[in-house]
């Protein structure tokens, strides 16, 4: 039998603090600290410690509190919502809410609860740089509490459920990076065999992009900044940075406007880690400028299609040679224009181009159709994995 309770019903309620971070000294000791920051991506159940630990004048200098293994955690701001089980004791810093539950309530029910309540919890939240869950609006949150008995019972069937699904899951991410594998290798097959080669600089011209000012940057903008993050392989993400500038004078845009049919490649990453070196092919966008560390090729396009060139300086032949080019310290690695003028590349007759294309994207497009049912796939098993918490409390498995 499920009873309805409020959360100060079932456990007490408390907060945390940040001693000064501007005191080294009041960290790197032995007391575990969390802040939101340390649950982003986590996806255990118990945590022991942070990316920091305090130290004894640390903690004493802030109001925060070390909290008992079992108080299940949860962030009330940037973001609400995060939850996670204190595996020892511990103490957190003012973004969080966390709930030291009564004798009568086990952890994980809770644990698997509040996880089912976080859209209720987030619209709770008020404020306008951030929103932020107050102690007294969460002490007003109603949750379900049976017997202890059947809370178990009920986590461990939750588990059951979630087991089965995290395979299902791990298989869909498995064939997912098998795809990224049959990519490249249908790229490779597709630029094996004998071409005639020539150097790049015969048949492009290379660009190198240019340091506009963030001063200029404005939502109003006419023109499109292409930044490094913004060039993906095979297509442009504007997700994360869509930066546009408003004041281009006519010197800048005769050297940096893209034009249809330049090929961008991006120049800088993590050193060893290839994590750049993507290229897209520019297609109708006609505002698009051309950020340093970005580079672009401009084909002549009487003997080279822009669309060819897009797949082969993706292939593994051509990637090889690209970072054979690269310099820079243990954590950023740098290619120069070098590596876009020097090297040898295949360039067949225009009607075998055309041909090479045609492969590749018959091919490819199977991969897209087979990708989009995982990723439709995997947006379920999110939906199924709150539908298997809401129906855990309402009484229903």
């Amino acid at each position: 039998m499920f009873r309805r309770y409020t959360i100060s019903e079932i456990g007490d309620i408390i907060s945390g603090a940040t001693p000064k971070t501007n005191v080294l000294t009041n960290f790197g000791g032995e007391i575990p600290w969390l802040t939101p920051a340390d649950l982003s991506g986590y996806t255990e159940k118990y945590i022991s410690h942070g990316a920091r630990n305090l130290t004894q004048q640390g903690y004493d200098s802030c109001s925060t509190h070390l909290i008992p293994a079992g108080t299940v955690l949860l962030s009330s701001r940037a973001p609400i919502g995060y939850v996670a089980i204190a595996k020892n004791e511990i103490c957190t810093n003012q973004g969080f809410k966390s709930i030291v539950p009564k004798a009568f309530v086990n952890s994980e029910f809770l644990y698997y609860q509040l996880k089912s309540l976080k859209n209720t919890l987030q619209n709770l939240g008020s404020g306008t740089t951030f929103k932020e869950l107050s102690a007294k609006k969460l002490a007003t949150v109603q949750v379900v509490i049976p017997s202890l008995e059947e809370q178990k019972s009920i986590v461990s069937k939750i588990e059951e459920l979630f087991s089965k699904l995290d395979a299902s899951v791990a298989e869909l991410k498995t064939a997912k990076e098998k795809l990224k594998v049959y990519r490249q290798a249908v790229l490779k097959e597709a630029f094996d065999g004998e071409y005639p080669r020539i150097t790049l600089k015969e048949i492009a011209t290379p660009l190198s992009g240019y340091a506009f000012k963030s001063k200029k940057y404005s939502i109003n903008g006419k023109y499109v900044v292409v930044k490094i993050g913004n060039v993906k392989p095979f297509h442009f993400d504007f997700s994360r940075d869509f930066t546009k500038t408003i004041e281009v004078d006519d010197a800048i845009l005769s050297r940096y406007l893209l034009t249809r049919g330049d090929c961008l490649i991006t120049m800088t990453g993590s050193r060893g880690k290839r994590d750049y070196g993507y290229v897209v092919m520019v297609e109708n966008q006609k505002n698009y400028l051309l950020n340093q560390r970005v580079a672009a090729l401009r084909f002549n396009l009487s003997v080279a299609l822009p669309k060819f060139f897009e797949y082969y300086l993706s292939s593994p032949q051509y990637r090889n040679q690209f970072f054979a080019y690269e310099t820079g310290n243990v954590g950023q690695g740098n290619v120069g224009i070098k590596a876009l003028t020097e090297p040898e590349v295949i360039c067949p007759p225009i009607k075998i181009q055309e041909e090479i294309i045609q492969k590749i994207e018959f091919r490819l497009s199977l991969c897209d159709s087979i990708e989009q049912t995982i990723d439709t796939s995997l947006q379920q098993a999110d939906g199924l994995r709150q539908s298997i918490l809401k129906q855990a409390f309402e009484g229903r498995i």
